[in-house]
């Protein structure tokens, strides 16, 4: 995985979840609570997510080969998606399970002081892995918001991480507020309670997560910013006039795939237009390094085949398709 920031991250969470997941299971043994569970099997879930997102940045950095030309950066993407999957089934799905079973039967809190003190303590050290991601995510997000931050992302890392860790905090929030009320009211039917928000809890967060990588993985644009920069780098206002169309597309979370229709005049030479396509490859992987594969087609410009859009090359006659140079 490139990014150095969202690897550091990930082993600080899942260094966390496994201490974690131990002390709850622990702690549920002794007092039986059901939050105590819903929780173990959330930090065991977590950790898991962790090791995959681990497993995807390491395959992402093999090289092309001829049946996956463009390599293996959406790798990441992936896996990033199965976390989502694993999140709503194993912690979402069986907390709300264990939840409704409490409630129906519910059994007497033993040993109170076991599910509070590990319920402190995983929210200290998940305070510690979220302080982390927060960390590394600030290093990225520039001036965006969080809510831009995790939806316009690029590397899948962070923003899981982020979300994994902000629900692990609400999430043992709700289970210390179960384990509470039952201390109070005598009645273990808020723990019970308190576990299905957990469930809940984990199940709207992967759906979140889900939405976002199945964008990643259906393919996205470059950004505004890089958009622009690659607008800016294509035309060169001599050989270049103008950008008939361009389209760009992640083909990894660091690697960048640009198509563009570019206008050049009519009496420049094959030698004159293939230097200048040189040229304004050069000019955009310097501008935007992540722009690893260029696609430019030289054309004579036509406002009536402009306005017909970059799929009117389809059509027989059309110019023929492009070459990498």
């Amino acid at each position: 995985m490139s990014a150095s920031g969202g690897t550091k991250a990930i082993v600080a969470a899942l260094a966390a979840n496994l201490a974690i997941a131990v002390a709850k299971f622990v702690a549920f043994l002794f007092s039986g609570s059901s939050s105590m569970l819903a929780e173990s099997v959330h930090s065991v879930a977590d950790s898991g997510n962790q090791a995959l997102l681990l497993v995807g940045g390491k395959k992402a950095q093999r090289e092309a080969t001829p049946q996956h030309p463009f390599g293996y950066g959406r790798e990441r993407y992936i896996y990033a998606f199965l976390v989502s999957i694993v999140l709503f089934s194993v912690g979402g799905m069986f907390a709300i399970y264990e939840g409704y079973e409490k409630i129906k039967h519910p059994h007497e809190l033993e040993h109170w002081y076991w599910p509070v003190g590990v319920l402190v303590f995983a929210i200290i050290a998940e305070t510690f892995s979220f302080r982390t991601a927060i960390k590394e995510s600030n290093a990225l997000r520039g001036k965006k918001s969080w809510k831009e931050f995790v939806r316009h992302a690029k590397a899948p890392e962070l923003p899981v991480v982020l979300l994994e860790d902000l629900g692990a905090l609400v999430g043992l929030i709700l289970a210390l507020f179960g384990v509470g009320l039952t201390l109070i009211t005598g009645d273990s039917v808020w723990d019970g309670i308190g576990t299905l928000c957990i469930g809940v809890l984990l199940i709207l967060i992967a759906l979140v997560l889900a939405a976002e990588t199945k964008s990643l993985l259906l393919g996205e644009a470059a950004g505004t910013e890089e958009v622009a920069k690659i607008e800016a780098a294509i035309v060169d206002g001599d050989t270049v006039s103008r950008i008939i169309h361009m389209r760009t597309l992640h083909i990894g979370p660091e690697e960048l795939l640009v198509a563009a229709k570019i206008a050049v005049r009519h009496d420049n030479t094959a030698a004159e237009v293939a230097a200048a396509i040189d040229a304004a490859e050069a000019r955009i992987r310097k501008d935007v390094p992540i722009a690893r594969v260029i696609y430019l087609e030289p054309d004579i410009y036509s406002e009536t085949d402009a306005a017909k859009g970059p799929d009117r090359d389809a059509t027989p006659g059309g110019p023929t398709p492009a070459s990498e140079h």
